[in-house]
């Protein structure tokens, strides 16, 4: 990671900025930073001491934000036990099966593998959904987390999952749930530890019980959010990913997941939840009432065979939309640039499969119209931003937080484009990565993270893969 004061980009072929309507593109073609924000966008002049960054033939977007993860899947891709299942299923076959075989080295390493991956996409900051908590667990894995964070250059935003009670599915996986003074004893130490509330922190603790049907009580649900907004920190969790969240919530409450959430104080403008792929009408409107977002996962969810999440419609109802790329297990390209490609395409798909003919009283065609490149990369930049509450930054504008990536279009998939600027989005794949600045800071430069060596990390992976499967005792 490269440090600077001062950088000028210049001459950019395309710039997104995350924000809205005619303000979703600027015309550049330079931007500069100053001191880790972005000073000024026009055309400039080089002042003395800038550092120099070509940006000929490349487009500039905000630096993604990742809003839902789990970085310890990052050594689950892929398994054949789990590949064909719907969600409930494949919890048993993946992460539950494998999660308590992981210790400090394969945990670190996978980590990293995740962080690299989104560092190479674009992505400067990633909320971690990290539920990988054992009773008497040998190391440290929120410390794990910020270190490998904080030494690839990327802010980290730990949303500190868990279980008050153990899910029937979990079986012997589970070595038993923690205690809700022990979760909240831990949350608060590391609100202690690394929390910053400052509106570009690099570093943040949310409140996130893994899942509010199963993973706790009533109870503690409530004494979780009233604990959380004492402390000044965020909610988040899963929720609504299949029916059988609705099953389950209805089979026990009467009530629908998200009623049930409102009556546990788990609704607002500081909470968030991964999937919400099924939702009634009145749910929607319940959301966006009350301000409460989501972190869309496309991919996962059509991995899964979940369904495609209506946040077109979750937008206009008023709720803060966000994109998140799951986990590894269940999706196993996790990188923001495949995420956001699929986002653009299942949302005009989920709009085309309205369309009926006219004669049954249809009025469209199909649903091109739904989402836009622009409206992606907001979801995917200001949108992850708010959803985090760093407000600080996700839009490339004067006084933000200088996070950006600038991808250099030098693939054949990228020729003959007549409109440069959608490239990422809309192309599919990797483009090059020129750079990657976070607060200002070089975190990629020229595709190359620094003390990186893909190889070996590859090599690493690999071993440590075998070693999982020797564990679960699964033939290689």
């Amino acid at each position: 990671m490269t440090q600077c004061d001062s950088w000028l980009i210049r001459n950019t072929s395309a710039i997104l900025t995350g924000l809205r309507g005619d303000a979703a593109r600027h015309a550049g073609p330079d931007i500069r930073i100053t001191a880790g924000r972005i000073a000024a966008l026009g055309s400039l002049q080089p002042l003395p001491g800038e550092r120099l960054i070509d940006a000929t033939d490349c487009v500039v977007y905000p630096g993604w934000v990742n809003t839902h993860h789990h970085l310890f899947q990052s050594l689950l891709k892929g398994i054949p036990a789990g590949i064909d299942q719907s969600l409930g299923a494949w919890l048993g076959a993946v992460p539950y099966r494998y999660r308590g075989l992981f210790d400090e080295q394969s945990f670190r390493l996978a980590a990293r593998v995740g962080l690299v991956e989104l560092a190479r996409s674009g992505c400067s900051t990633v909320a971690d959904h990290h539920y990988l908590y054992l009773p008497g667990m040998p190391f440290d894995s929120a410390q794990i987390l910020f270190e490998e964070a904080e030494s690839l250059g990327l802010r980290f935003v730990l949303c500190r999952g868990g279980a008050t009670q153990a899910r029937q599915a979990e079986g012997s996986a589970c070595a038993g749930p923690e205690t809700l003074e022990q979760y909240l004893d831990d949350v608060e130490r590391l609100v202690r530890r690394y929390h910053d509330p400052a509106a570009d922190a690099w570093r943040r603790v949310v409140m996130a019980p893994t899942s509010p049907p199963y993973s706790m009580p009533p109870e503690h649900l409530r004494e979780t959010a009233r604990a959380a907004r004492r402390m000044g920190i965020r909610l988040h969790s899963h929720l609504s990913e299949t029916v059988e969240y609705q099953n389950e919530v209805y089979s026990r409450h009467g009530l629908s997941p998200v009623a049930f959430c409102a009556e546990h104080d788990w609704l607002g403008a500081d909470v968030w939840f991964a999937h919400l792929v099924k939702l009634s009408s009145e749910e929607i409107r319940l959301l966006g009432a009350t301000g409460t977002g989501i972190a869309h996962c496309p991919q996962s969810n059509g991995r899964l065979g979940s369904g495609i999440a209506d946040i077109v419609a979750m937008e206009a109802a008023g709720m803060p939309i966000s994109i998140g790329v799951d986990g590894a297990a269940s999706n196993e390209a996790c990188d923001m640039l495949s995420e956001t490609h699929a986002a653009w395409l299942l949302q005009r798909a989920k709009a085309g499969e309205r369309a009926l003919p006219r004669h049954a009283g249809g009025e469209q065609e199909g649903g091109a119209h739904a989402a836009s490149v622009e409206d992606v990369v907001r979801w995917g930049t200001a949108g992850g931003a708010q959803v985090l509450g760093l407000d600080g930054l996700g839009t490339l504008q004067v006084g933000m937080a200088a996070d950006l990536a600038i991808y250099r279009l030098d693939q054949p998939r990228h020729f003959g484009l007549h409109d440069l600027g959608i490239a990422p989005v809309v192309s599919g794949g990797r483009p090059t990565l020129r750079a990657l600045l976070v607060g200002g800071r070089l975190s990629v430069d020229n595709d190359v993270m620094a003390g990186v060596d893909l190889a070996e990390l590859g090599h690493q992976a690999r071993a440590a893969v075998l070693r999982l499967q020797q564990a679960a005792g699964v033939r290689a």
